[in-house]
């Protein structure tokens, strides 16, 4: 076993490495020297199957701890296979389920992993994509939208199997009405084997000879349609509306896929949303501030009167208890509008306005910026002990 590398040399991985760390280390090797991705090559062929005698110790407990003990002398004398392994039930699935090697790997070394079912089976229809944009005030108040998509209508001629009157598909000689097919080769490690879509029919089983005059074979004819999409009030920006049954048709009498909706809101000048509350400014006049009483507060159901206090100070957030958006899923459930106050100082005074305001001023003593040339007292007496 000298001539045997260090099984985490192998991997790339040092010796306290973990699970995990193993796991993504030998996969991204298995996938570079797979002998599919690399055909006749057998040198790839080799650092493949020492990546997966490495991965097939270092991944089991007992063995990763026999092997750090004694090393590759452990295993001398082992089970059959690749250098003392035996593979079969080794669960290589469980590194490339859905990353498009689990068909290769099911049949790899004899099992363990899951297999992909028939694919000329009942098979539904790819979804399609829609956009439309509503404004602020249809998002809050719902409404619906007439939309004209591209659509797929079953030809009538054939009932959408593609083949010409009084004719009908027959079964594909290639994969014999499975709708994929396995192929095998010889390695160094022996049989591998893999299982694809069949490339003549598309996946279906079935093969159309003499296509229909009006689809010409496709079993569907391209058409335009209207669709009305009733919007929820109270839907957001960025959500999506689902209208099912109306996107792509399926295959082999699988239903047809789903229209999806994704709706985009025009901004408000007056308002701004966050989730189901609605943030709004109302400019008050300094009389008002100063005084208190009834103010006039935009909300999305109209003006409404809300009655603040005296001395009332400009950035006060007030909080108007159900007015602002209702929930998508809940149309009695509606959340808050809040509104800060901002006093609106006047840009143009009359002489008499201005007089007056320098009245209060002076009234008020409320003056808290003002340079006065004259010195204080304290001031005076501070100079006089300096000097």
């Amino acid at each position: 076993m000298a001539d045997k590398r260090d099984y985490y040399e192998v991997l790339g991985v040092d010796k306290n490495a973990d699970d995990a760390t193993i796991k993504k280390a030998y996969r991204r090797l298995a996938k570079k020297y797979h002998p599919d991705a690399n055909p006749d090559n057998e040198e790839a062929a080799a650092k493949f199957k020492e990546a997966s005698e490495a991965y097939a110790v270092l991944s089991d407990a007992e063995k990763r701890k026999q092997y750090d003990q004694f090393g590759h002398a452990a295993f001398e004398g082992g089970a059959g296979g690749a250098g003392g392994f035996d593979f079969s039930g080794f669960d290589f699935g469980d590194i490339f389920g859905g990353s498009g090697f689990g068909d290769i790997f099911g049949d790899l070394f004899g099992g363990g992993s899951r297999r992909r079912g028939p694919s000329n089976g009942p098979r539904r229809g790819a979804d399609v994509r829609y956009g439309i944009t509503i404004t602020f005030e249809e998002a809050v108040f719902g409404c619906k939208k007439d939309v004209t998509i591209n659509y797929k209508e079953t030809c009538k001629t054939c009932g959408g199997n593609g083949a010409k009157p009084g004719t009908s598909p027959q079964t594909c000689p290639k994969c014999n009405g499975a709708g994929q097919y396995t192929t095998r080769r010889q390695t160094m490690m022996g049989i591998m084997q893999s299982t694809q879509v069949c490339p003549d029919c598309g996946g279906t089983g079935k093969i159309v000879k003499e296509k229909c005059p009006d689809c010409h074979g496709l079993g569907y004819k391209q058409t335009r349609k209207k669709v009305t999409i009733e919007i929820p009030a109270g839907i957001d920006d960025m959500q999506r509306i689902r209208k099912t049954g109306e996107g792509e048709p399926g295959t082999n009498g699988g239903p047809r896929g789903d229209l999806l909706v994704d709706i985009r809101v025009t901004p408000s000048r007056d308002f701004e949303r966050d989730g189901m509350n609605l943030y709004s400014t109302t400019s008050i006049s300094f009389a008002q501030a100063a005084l208190g009483g009834d103010i006039r507060v935009k909300t999305i159901d109209g003006d409404v009167k809300f009655n603040i206090k005296p001395g009332t100070q400009t950035g006060t957030r007030i909080r108007l208890k159900g007015k602002g958006v209702c929930n998508v899923h809940n149309q009695s459930t509606r959340g808050d509008q809040y509104s800060t106050l901002v006093v609106k100082v006047p840009t143009k005074l009359t002489a008499e306005q201005k007089d007056l305001i320098k009245k209060l001023d002076q009234v008020s003593g409320d003056t808290l910026n003002e340079f006065n040339e004259k010195k204080s007292e304290p001031d005076k007496k501070r100079k006089k002990k300096f000097f």
